[in-house]
């Protein structure tokens, strides 16, 4: 177990990495989009209905296949006719790329920099965040710490500074791979170091809101923030390499920090939030729950729980009515009470891997490349689907350590979008078509 978890960290290169609702380019914002990481609200849940309740043999039906998207772990965003994604065709030309839902053709591709710490071990140096759209508009971070404000039906960039040297960020070992959080007239990351560890700039203009210098400096981790309400303040919630730490949205003042969530060799997990409570995963350790409450001025982060087993993993995890679900270290999907972190049922189905919600439905995307379907119900797994997307590309393998499928799957449309390395694949997945 512990030989498996190291070659799954070290491999890692993840697009890991809030929350308006965007707009398009060509189309208003609809809830058939998927506008940044982890869907419409960054919680890895789809608005989608009407989707295939059990999939045919092959799965579900192919509506196209394209190879050359460029190198990468970044997982698409779905705006009206467009997907956006990053991409690195070498370690100078990374970018960010428009592609047509219709048929996956390029649309426009706009360079934002070079891929950042290109001599990481293992070295799978590569284009990792989400881009965030929001509006006419897009945020892209690149591995390098490369920022952009990019115009959605053009590509032409409207600003651009790298927060290495804005800010004096410290990316971790396999470089940046946060992607930006929009809310209101912010754009936040996560820079890392004891100048900025977290940043918000104003979103037209690029001009700095704010610095928080967090205690203790953590350098950047790969989770993103999320926007929560809690303690009486609204504030930005992240994952990074000493815990899990909130700064309040308007100043960036330093709230909280809870050490546990960072149990883990590293910090991939995009934390959950609902109600004054954040659900956070230690990788390869177990989950941790904690309330949020008024503390004097401040505001204080209590445990709830901290349980060993619960959803943790690489893939992040999806919140459905009283129920977290997601997989864990020992690569079993988990169904756990959120609450409580009481499990419901446990079962071994692809092992580690990405996930999604929509319509009733768990949609997971496998680190071995592998798709399944399945019910989202605390009263046990079922499994509604399971097929190997065709013409898989070929992944390197140095040393005992593995290149894997990271990206996380998009549903938006009626389709489902299914990213791994150069690859994207579309399927329909409407039902009654």
């Amino acid at each position: 177990m512990k030989s498996r978890l190291r070659i799954i960290i070290a491999a890692l290169c993840l697009c890991f990495l809030g929350a308006s609702l965007p707009g398009s380019a060509d189309t208003a914002a609809s809830d058939s989009d998927w506008p940044q990481w982890r869907g419409p609200a960054r919680d890895g849940t789809s608005r989608e209905r009407g989707l295939l309740k059990q999939w045919p043999a092959g799965g579900p039906k192919l509506l196209w296949q394209v190879n050359d998207i460029g190198d990468g772990y970044s997982t698409p965003v779905v705006v009206g006719s467009r997907i956006y994604l990053m991409s690195n065709r070498g370690m100078d030309n990374e970018f960010v790329q428009a592609l047509s839902t219709r048929d996956g053709k390029p649309v426009w591709t706009t360079r934002v920099g070079n891929v950042g710490n290109p001599n990481q071990n293992p070295p799978y140096a590569k284009a990792r965040s989400t881009p965030t759209v929001d509006g006419d508009f897009l945020y892209a971070l690149g591995s390098d710490g490369d920022l952009a404000c990019l115009e959605a039906k053009s590509g032409r960039i409207r600003w651009q500074k790298n927060v290495r040297k804005e800010f004096g960020g410290r990316p971790g070992d396999w470089a940046y791979a946060e992607s930006p959080l929009v809310d209101g007239d912010l754009v936040v990351v996560t820079p890392g170091g004891a100048e900025a560890t977290m940043a918000a700039l104003n979103k037209k203009s690029g001009a700095v809101v704010w610095k928080s210098a967090v205690p203790g400096g953590d350098p950047a981790g790969y989770a993103s923030a999320i926007a929560v309400e809690g303690g009486g303040r609204r504030q930005y919630v992240q994952l990074l390499p000493k815990g899990l730490v909130g700064v309040d949205a308007k100043t960036g003042q330093f709230l909280w920090r809870y050490k546990d969530a960072a149990k883990g060799p590293a910090q991939y997990f995009t934390p959950v939030g609902r109600e004054g409570y954040v659900y956070c995963g230690a990788l390869g350790v177990g989950g941790a729950l904690v309330r949020l409450r008024q503390d004097g001025a401040g505001v204080a982060a209590e445990q709830v729980y901290f349980t060993r087993g619960l959803p943790n993993g690489i893939g992040g995890a999806v919140l459905v009515g009283d129920t977290i679900y997601g997989t864990e270290a020992g690569a079993k999907l988990v169904a756990a009470e959120f609450t409580t972190g009481k499990v419901k049922w446990q079962a071994e189905s692809l092992g580690w891997a990405s996930v999604a919600y929509a319509d009733g439905l768990l949609f997971l995307h496998g680190v071995n490349g592998d798709f399944v379907l399945a019910e989202a119900t605390p009263e046990g797994y079922r499994e509604k689907g399971r097929f190997t997307p065709p013409s898989q590309p070929k992944k390197k393998q140095v040393g005992q350590f593995p290149e894997m499928a990271f990206a996380y799957p998009v549903i938006a449309s009626g389709r489902l979008y299914i990213r791994d390395l150069g690859t994207l694949w579309a399927y329909d997945i409407k039902a009654g078509r």
